[in-house]
């Protein structure tokens, strides 16, 4: 298993762009896909794309993101990628039904974040979970969901 106890820096950055980039022609750059739960952790074990099992404990100091370069040598690189964060999408039928999913979502401290009239609450929590705390407004038809988004 490869420790993994610091980010190098950012994909972004120009002087690690450019060696990433001659590792990627040659196929030497391994990629860690994570969620949005597993990039807010500092301590978990993964396995690249390659196949490579990882232990990842990174300082207080130090969170993951996308495009953390974990590890940068003469032969290989790795990588961290973000995978889009999933929502759920809600739209109330009336100002009154917008208070109340509102109020339901603020109530289960649920990150969700507002466009327009939509409501999004987070993905991670599961379609299933959410759409069950919701089902007497869904069921009445004063909120509609509208399916997921990315």
């Amino acid at each position: 298993m490869l420790k993994l106890n610091s980010i190098v820096g950012l994909a972004a950055d120009q002087q690690l762009s450019a060696r990433l980039h001659l590792l990627d022609h040659e196929g030497r750059v391994e990629f860690i896909m994570l969620d949005t739960a597993e990039i807010a952790r500092r301590r978990l074990s993964v396995t690249t794309d390659r196949g490579t099992l990882c232990a990842i404990s990174l300082p207080r100091t130090q969170r993951l993101v996308d495009g953390a370069v974990l590890l940068l040598e003469d032969k290989r690189a790795i990588v961290v990628r973000a995978e889009p964060e999933r929502w759920l999408v809600f739209k109330a039928a009336d100002a009154a039904a917008g208070i109340e999913l509102g109020y339901c979502a603020g109530n289960m401290h649920w990150p969700v974040r507002f466009e327009g009239d939509h409501l999004y609450v987070v993905g991670e929590l599961g379609s299933g979970h959410v759409l069950d705390r919701l089902h007497h407004v869904l069921d009445r038809g004063d909120v509609i969901f509208l399916g997921e988004d990315r």
